[in-house]
C-alpha cells in the first residue's frame, strides 16, 4: 500500500510539474507579427520600406525583452499588389501562423479586401497610410491621415494667398476607392468655398498607368484659362514616375501649375531623378527633414538597421513607428495579446512622434491626433516645410462633405 501510494504521488508530481512545463513553454512561445506588404508589382515602389520598418522595431523591441517575456517573431507574406491575394495572405497570417498583430496595406483597395478576413478571426491590423475615411471597423488602427488631416487642408493652402490663391483644380487619381471618395469629398468642399463646377476636373486612370501625353496636355490646356490652376494628386505608385516625367516633358512647372500629392514622398523619391517634381508640393503629417531628437535619433538607428546612409525615412514609415508603440504599450498594460483586452488597453494612450509631439490614440474612432504639413519637392528629394497646423488637428473619419449613410 505504502508502495503504491508514494507511486501515485509521484505520478501525480510528474503531471503536475509536466504541466508546468508546458505551460512555461507555451508562454515563452514568441509572439507572431504579421507584415502584410507588397514586395512585387507596382505598390512595391511604396511598400517594401514598410516590411523593412516592421522588421526594425521587431528587432529593437526584442533587443528590449520583448513583450510580457516573450519574443516577437516578424512573419513576412507578399501579396503581389494584388488586391485578393492580399485576402489570401491575410487569411494565411491569421488563420495558420495565428498572428498576434498585424501591420500592412497601403490602397484601400487592399485594406477592403482583407477586412473581413480581419473580422472573421477577431484580428487586429495596423494601417499605416493617409485614406479616405468613411469606415471604422474594431479590428483596423487607422495609423494614417483622414481626409481633414490631409486633403481638406493642402487644398486651402492652395486657395490661400501663400499658396498662389488657386481658383481652378485638376483632380488627378489612380482608379480605386481612396482616390475616388477624397475627390467626392474635395469637390463638395471646394463647391462649398464657391468654387464653379467647370472650374474643377476630376480624371482616374488604372494602377501602373504611363501613357500621361494626353492627360497632361488637358491639364495644360485647363490651366491656360487665365485662372491660377493646380493639380490635386492622388495617383498611386510607380504611375508618379511617368506623370511627374511628362509635366515636365511638357514645360508644366511648379511655379505656373503646382502639383501637391497625397501619396509621393521621400520613400517614393528615393533614387529617382527628382529634377521634374522640385518645386511641387505634397501634404502628409511628417517629413524626414523634421528637425527634433526623436527623428535624429530614428533616422541613425534606420540607416544603420539597413546598413545604408541613403536609406530615407517617410511619413507611412512614421506612422508605423507609432502604430507599433501603442500595440506595445496596449499589450503592456493588458498583460495580454488577447485583441479584444489591448484594443481596450491602447484608449487613450499617448506615443512619442518622429515629430517631437505626444500623439493621443482615440480609443473611439481608432485614429491618431496628428499635426499637418505641406512641403515643398527639394532637389534633394526632401520637403523643404512651407505650411503646417498650429498643432495636432483631431482625426473626423467621417466627413461632413459626403451625405451620410
Amino acid at each position: 500500500m505504502f508502495s503504491i501510494r508514494h507511486r501515485l504521488l509521484g505520478l501525480a508530481s510528474g503531471i503536475i510539474a509536466g504541466l508546468g512545463f508546458m505551460s512555461a513553454a507555451a508562454a515563452a512561445e514568441p509572439v507572431k507579427v504579421g507584415i502584410l506588404h507588397s514586395l512585387t508589382g507596382t505598390m512595391a515602389i511604396s511598400e517594401i520600406t514598410l516590411k523593412d520598418t516592421i522588421l526594425m522595431l521587431v528587432d529593437e523591441q526584442n533587443k528590449k525583452g520583448g513583450v510580457l517575456g516573450r519574443s516577437l517573431e516578424a512573419v513576412v507574406v507578399d501579396p503581389k499588389s494584388d488586391w485578393p491575394t492580399f485576402a489570401t495572405s491575410a487569411e494565411k497570417l491569421l488563420g495558420e501562423d495565428k498572428a498576434a498583430v498585424v501591420f500592412g496595406c497601403w490602397t484601400s483597395v487592399s485594406r477592403k479586401h482583407v477586412l473581413p478576413v480581419f473580422e472573421k478571426h477577431n484580428g487586429l491590423l495596423f494601417y499605416p497610410v493617409q485614406y479616405e475615411g468613411q469606415e471604422q471597423s474594431p479590428n483596423v488602427v487607422y495609423t494614417g491621415a483622414t481626409p481633414n488631416q490631409q486633403a481638406i487642408p493642402a487644398v486651402e493652402y492652395l486657395m490661400s494667398a501663400d499658396g498662389g490663391s488657386v481658383k481652378r483644380f485638376y483632380l488627378a487619381g489612380t482608379d480605386y476607392v481612396y482616390p475616388r471618395t477624397t475627390n467626392d469629398i474635395l469637390v463638395n468642399f471646394l463647391k462649398s468655398k464657391g468654387v464653379a463646377e467647370s472650374d474643377i476636373i476630376v480624371n482616374y486612370t488604372p494602377f501602373g498607368h504611363q501613357d500621361w501625353a494626353k492627360i497632361v496636355t488637358e491639364i495644360k490646356d485647363f490651366a491656360s484659362k487665365g485662372k491660377k490652376a493646380a493639380v490635386v494628386s492622388t495617383i498611386n505608385g510607380d504611375a508618379n514616375i511617368g506623370f511627374y516625367n511628362e509635366l515636365a516633358k511638357q514645360e508644366i512647372t511648379a511655379a505656373q501649375t503646382p502639383v501637391v500629392a497625397f501619396s509621393v514622398g521621400e520613400g517614393e523619391l528615393a533614387g529617382l531623378d527628382v529634377t521634374p517634381l522640385v518645386g511641387h508640393l505634397t501634404a502628409w503629417n511628417y517629413f524626414m527633414s523634421s528637425d527634433t531628437p526623436e527623428n535624429t535619433a530614428f533616422i541613425s538607428r534606420w540607416q544603420a538597421f539597413m546598413k545604408d546612409d541613403l536609406r530615407v525615412v517617410n511619413d507611412p514609415m512614421e506612422a508605423h513607428v507609432m502604430g507599433f508603440q501603442l500595440w506595445v504599450k496596449g499589450v503592456e498594460k493588458a498583460g495580454t495579446t488577447d485583441v479584444a483586452k489591448v484594443r481596450e488597453a491602447m484608449k487613450g494612450l499617448t506615443v512619442r512622434s518622429l515629430s517631437g509631439y505626444d500623439v493621443v490614440y482615440d480609443g473611439e474612432t481608432q485614429h491618431l491626433h496628428k499635426p499637418v504639413v505641406i512641403g515643398e519637392i527639394l532637389p534633394s528629394g526632401q520637403m523643404q516645410t512651407v505650411w503646417k497646423s498650429s498643432g495636432l488637428v483631431e482625426p473626423k473619419p467621417w466627413s461632413p462633405y459626403l451625405p451620410k449613410k
